[in-house]
């Protein structure tokens, strides 16, 4: 498992609504530096998914998605980082 001191927190946005805003939980073991932002996002839409998984893409989540399990208590807004962690790690995804 991937400890929480090798992830790191991105924010991508491809317009102003919730919908367009996503946090990103980086595996800094693939993306020392983060995620390429500028090159994820002229990435192939055909082939996003991809593109995200090989820059170390753990778990992406738009502001909507955010709210809605910040709203059931399954995140925490003011430290989203270690929420998404927990998330991930809960999901198996790490």
């Amino acid at each position: 498992m991937i400890p929480i001191s090798k992830t790191g927190l991105e924010e991508l946005s491809f317009g102003d609504s919730k919908e367009d805003i996503f946090h990103i939980l980086v595996n800094k073991n693939v993306s020392p530096d983060g995620i390429d932002l500028e090159k994820l996002r002229l990435a192939d839409p055909r082939n996003f998914d991809a593109a995200l998984s090989s820059a170390g893409c753990i778990i992406m989540l738009n502001e909507i998605e955010i709210d809605e399990l910040s709203r059931r208590g399954e995140l925490n807004p003011d430290n989203l980082h270690e929420s998404l962690y927990d998330l991930a790690k809960e999901e198996g995804l790490l």
